[in-house]
C-alpha cells in the first residue's frame, strides 16, 4: 500500500476576451496562444498516456469564461485563421533557413508541432471541451469549476447575493457543458473568507482549494497541517496548497522553468525578424507582437536577451525528463517523511496555473507526461490521485474553520486591493447593489427579461479579478481599465433604461452579441435569499 498521495492540480483560466465588433484585438490571442501551447499539448499528453496504459489521475479547473471561449464559433474561426498564419510563416522560415542547419532543424520542428496541433484540433471538430470531457468521463480528470467570472469573493462578501451569483451561475454553466454538476471549485485566486463554504454547500459542491496558510491557521489548528484536507462545519472539504512542491516549479530562482536548456520566452521572431518580412504576421497597425516562434534557449539565468544561445528541443526534453524524475524523488522523500511523522498517509496538493505548462514553460507538458509515467512505473511510495477520488477513499477528516487567505503576494488580499486598483471597488459595489435591486423585479415583457439577464452578465464580467490583477502587474493596463469601465457603463445604462421603462432594443441586441457569455443565465440568482 502506498505511503501517501500526490495530487497535481491545474487551474485553466483566461478572462472572457471576445470582440466580434473588431476584426483584430490583440488580447484574443491570449486564448489562441493557450490553445497552441497549453490546452492542445495537454490533450496530446493525456491521449498518449491512455494509449500506453498509464492510468493517470489529475484535477483540473476549467473556468466558465475559458469554457465559453473554447466553445465559441467566432473564436474557433479566428483560431483557425491564427494557426493557418503560423503555419504559413513557419513554411517561409523553412525556406529562409535552407542553408542554416540548426535554424532549419528548429523551423522544421515547429512546422511538425503546428501540424500535430492542427490534427488534434480538427480531430475534435474544434471542440476542446468535448476533448477534455472524455477524460472526465473516463475518471482520469476531475474537472472542477471556479467563480462565474473569477470574481474575487472576499471583496464582495458584504453582498452575499453577488457571491452566490458567482457560485451558482458557475455551477449551472458547468452542468450545461459537462452534463453533470461539479464536485469541486477552485476559489478564484484561492481566496477564502469565513462563511463562503455555506454557499458552496448550498450549491452542491463537495470541496474547494485554498492556499496552505488557509489550512495551517485554521481553528482549531489542524492536526495534520496542510497534508490532509479539513472539513468545514458545512461538510465541504478544504484542500491546502503544498509550499514545497509549489516552490520547485514556481520559484524564479530555483524553479525548474529557469533551467538554461529550456526555451527562452522573451526572444520571439515577431520582435527579431526584419520588419518587412514579418509585417504580414504582426498587428494590422504595423506594431510588432509575439508569434510563438522562438529560436533561443534561456542559456544563463542572469544573462541579457542578447546573450542567448540557440534552442535544442532534444536537450530540453532530456532536462524535462530529469526534472520530472527529481520531482518524483522529492515527493517520494517528502511523503515518506510525512508518513512517519503523521502516522497516516499524507496528501501533497500541488496546484499551478495551467498556462505555466506550455505557454510560459514550453516544456511543461513534457514534464507532466514524464511525471505521470515515472510515477506509474518507477516508484511505489505514493499514488497520484485527484481530489474527488481522495475524498471517496479517505472520507474521515478533522473538522476546522479555515483562515481567511488567498494565494499570491503576501497571501491575503493585497494584490487585488491596492493603490493601483482600489478605485474600481466603489463602482463594483454600487453595481452589485443595483443588480440586487433589479433582481426583485418581475419582467413586464420579453425585452425586459433580456435586459435583466444582460444586466447580470455585465455585473459578473465587471467583477472579474483579472482586471484588478492586470492593473497591479502593470501590463495591458489600458485594456483592463477599458473592460472594467465598459461593463459598468453598459450595466448602468441597462439599469437606468429598465427603471424608466425605455429599453433600447437595438442597442441591447448589440451588447448581447458582444457579451454573450452565460446564454441561459437567470438574473434571479441575485435575489436575496
Amino acid at each position: 500500500m502506498a505511503l501517501g498521495y500526490l495530487a497535481l492540480v491545474l487551474h485553466a483560466h483566461l478572462p472572457f476576451v471576445r470582440h466580434p465588433e473588431s476584426d483584430f484585438v490583440l488580447e484574443e490571442e491570449w486564448l489562441f496562444e493557450a490553445i497552441t501551447e497549453t490546452y492542445v499539448p495537454l490533450l496530446q499528453v493525456f491521449e498518449n498516456l491512455k494509449r500506453d496504459g498509464v492510468d493517470f489521475k489529475m484535477t483540473m479547473s476549467m473556468t466558465p469564461p475559458l469554457v465559453s471561449m473554447l466553445r465559441d464559433e467566432l473564436l474557433q474561426d479566428r483560431y483557425d485563421a491564427h494557426l493557418a498564419q503560423l503555419q504559413e510563416l513557419i513554411d517561409k522560415e523553412i525556406d529562409r533557413h535552407q542553408h542554416n542547419g540548426h535554424m532549419l532543424y528548429l523551423a522544421e520542428y515547429y512546422a511538425n508541432s503546428f501540424r500535430q496541433i492542427r490534427q488534434t484540433w480538427e480531430s475534435y471538430d474544434r471542440n476542446l471541451i468535448s476533448a477534455f470531457k472524455q477524460f472526465l468521463d473516463s475518471g482520469n480528470l476531475d474537472i472542477i469549476t471556479c467563480g462565474a467570472t473569477h470574481g474575487y469573493l472576499p471583496l464582495m462578501k458584504m453582498y452575499p447575493e453577488a457571491v452566490w451569483s458567482q457560485i451558482k451561475v458557475a455551477c449551472e454553466h458547468y452542468e450545461e457543458n459537462f452534463g453533470r454538476p461539479p464536485k469541486g471549485i477552485w476559489l478564484p485566486e484561492c481566496a477564502y473568507y469565513e462563511g463562503v463554504e455555506r454557499m458552496l454547500a448550498d450549491a452542491g459542491l463537495r470541496y474547494f482549494l485554498t492556499d496552505g496558510h488557509g489550512i495551517l491557521y485554521a481553528r482549531p489548528r489542524p492536526r495534520y497541517g496542510s497534508y490532509a484536507p479539513i472539513y468545514t462545519e458545512t461538510g465541504v472539504a478544504a484542500f491546502g496548497r503544498d509550499h514545497e512542491s509549489s516552490q520547485q516549479v514556481w520559484s524564479s530562482k530555483v524553479g525548474y522553468p529557469g533551467a538554461v536548456e529550456y526555451r527562452e520566452f522573451y526572444k520571439d521572431l515577431g520582435w527579431e525578424a526584419e520588419y518587412e518580412y514579418i509585417k504580414p504576421y504582426i498587428m494590422p497597425n504595423g506594431q510588432r507582437k509575439n508569434t510563438g516562434i522562438k529560436y533561443h534557449k534561456i542559456t544563463t539565468r542572469d544573462g541579457g536577451l542578447s546573450e542567448k544561445g540557440l534552442y535544442d528541443p532534444y536537450w530540453a526534453r532530456e532536462k524535462a525528463a530529469e526534472h520530472a524524475g527529481n520531482f518524483m524523488y522529492n515527493r517520494g522523500q517528502q511523503i515518506q517523511n510525512l508518513n512517519g511523522m503523521l502516522q497516516r498517509p499524507p496528501i501533497v496538493v500541488s496546484p499551478y496555473d495551467a498556462e505555466l505548462f506550455g505557454h510560459w514553460w514550453y516544456e511543461g507538458p513534457q514534464f507532466i507526461d514524464f511525471l505521470f509515467r515515472k510515477s506509474w512505473y518507477d516508484q511505489n511510495t505514493y499514488d497520484m490521485t485527484h481530489l474527488s477520488e481522495y475524498l471517496q477513499q479517505q472520507p474521515t477528516q478533522q473538522v476546522c474553520r479555515p483562515s481567511q487567505s488567498s494565494w499570491g503576494y503576501k497571501g491575503f488580499h493585497e494584490y487585488w486591493l491596492n493603490e493601483t486598483n482600489a478605485w474600481i471597488y466603489p463602482h463594483l459595489h454600487k453595481a452589485a447593489e443595483r443588480m440586487i435591486k433589479l433582481a426583485s423585479r418581475e419582467p413586464a415583457d420579453e425585452l425586459e427579461w433580456r435586459a435583466l439577464n444582460q444586466a447580470a452578465r455585465e455585473v459578473l464580467l465587471a467583477q472579474s479579478s483579472d482586471w484588478a490583477f492586470i492593473m497591479r502587474t502593470g501590463t495591458m493596463v489600458p485594456y483592463a481599465i477599458r473592460r472594467t469601465r465598459s461593463h459598468l457603463l453598459r450595466f448602468n445604462k441597462i439599469y437606468d433604461d429598465i427603471l424608466v421603462g425605455k429599453i433600447d432594443s437595438g442597442w441591447l441586441e448589440k451588447v448581447e452579441a458582444i457579451d454573450n457569455i452565460f446564454p441561459n443565465i437567470n438574473y434571479r440568482t441575485y435575489r436575496t435569499a
